[in-house]
């Protein structure tokens, strides 16, 4: 789209309605990418950001796979930190408290090994002040326990999606792997247990070998790819959700500057979720949030909504 005045500066409104889930700007942070927030308080504005999704969260603490877990790849990393996180408890006695000072809704990602699991942890969740939605994990790939195992049968993500609905009254995020057959097929399960919203795409399942001494260079021998390696990927299973349900998507996979926003807000986001571009510029997101408001400008675009769902060709997204 070309400019039609480049002199006009009038600011656009950058809020999102997520179904129950208002955020001031859809520039959010993605799981596992940003710690619990607070680490990169020296680094972000976190006031700014629309959304903080926090490391993902266990009933108990897990100390994670042992060393080597991360690895560059050609334009990507992988990663195989298996889950490694305070667990519950701690979460919610140290780090919610200080999250609550900032002005920017806690997103908790919740894991289990079991559908018990997933239920405790998002009753311990909707009783604590400070959490403005649940993102249900099924789809991490380095967790041979749960995990992946979840994302990839549409009958365990409804019942799992399901059995925390009722037990929420907290938006319900739901988040999707990349590596099955039909994600359409796995998002209308998701809303049929009664997801408020999706995210997507988790990691793709890669690995890599050290030539020099023959063996896997991760300890699990397999982890999840991000980065801009997985872009188009990313961007395809969002279009393809976006065509098979009518519920909110948070995109993510590769992000890396504004008009990447652009690109997934046109195949049918209507947030999205920085990751790995802050390994990369522990101030990336708000870089891409700047990059986003002025293309906005010099676009003329007055509010966030016009942009989604706007991907021109010849059978346009019901």
């Amino acid at each position: 789209m070309e400019s039609t005045s480049p002199s006009w500066n009038k600011a656009p409104d950058l809020r999102v309605q997520l179904g129950p889930l208002e955020l001031k700007n859809p520039i959010t942070v993605a799981s596992g990418t940003f710690g619990y927030g607070l680490e990169y308080k020296n680094y972000v504005d976190l006031n700014r950001l629309g959304a903080i999704f926090v490391k993902g969260l266990t009933l108990k603490p897990r100390s994670g796979h042992p060393q080597q877990r991360i690895a560059e790849t050609a334009s990507g990393m992988l990663n195989c930190i298996g889950l490694q996180n305070v667990g519950i408890d701690e979460f919610i006695k140290d780090k919610l408290p200080k999250l609550r000072s900032y002005d920017t809704a806690v997103i908790a990602n919740i894991n289990g090994s079991t559908a018990e699991e997933y239920y405790e942890i998002s009753d311990r969740l909707t009783q604590s002040d400070g959490v403005a939605a649940l993102e249900v994990n099924v789809s991490c790939p380095n967790v041979k326990a749960g995990g992946m195992m979840f994302g990839t049968d549409p009958f365990l993500i409804e019942t799992i999606t399901s059995g925390i609905r009722k037990r929420t009254h907290l938006p319900v995020i739901v988040k999707l792997s990349p590596n099955v057959t039909d994600i359409g097929a796995m998002a209308i399960a998701a809303c049929n247990g009664g997801a408020d919203i999706l995210s997507l795409i988790n990691t793709l399942v890669g690995m890599a070998v050290d030539v020099r001494t023959w063996r896997p260079v991760l300890s699990n021998l397999t982890g999840g790819l991000s980065g801009p390696a997985i872009k188009p990927v990313a961007l395809r299973c969002v279009y393809e959700t976006a065509r098979a349900v009518s519920v909110p998507i948070i995109g993510m996979g590769g992000i890396c500057s504004g008009t990447d926003v652009v690109e997934f807000l046109l195949v049918g986001a209507h947030a999205v979720s920085i990751g790995t571009a802050s390994y990369i510029h522990p101030d990336a997101s708000i870089r891409i949030l700047d990059e986003l408001i002025r293309y906005m400008i010099e676009n003329r675009i007055g509010h966030i909504s016009e942009i989604t769902r706007g991907l021109k060709h010849e059978n346009p997204l019901p």
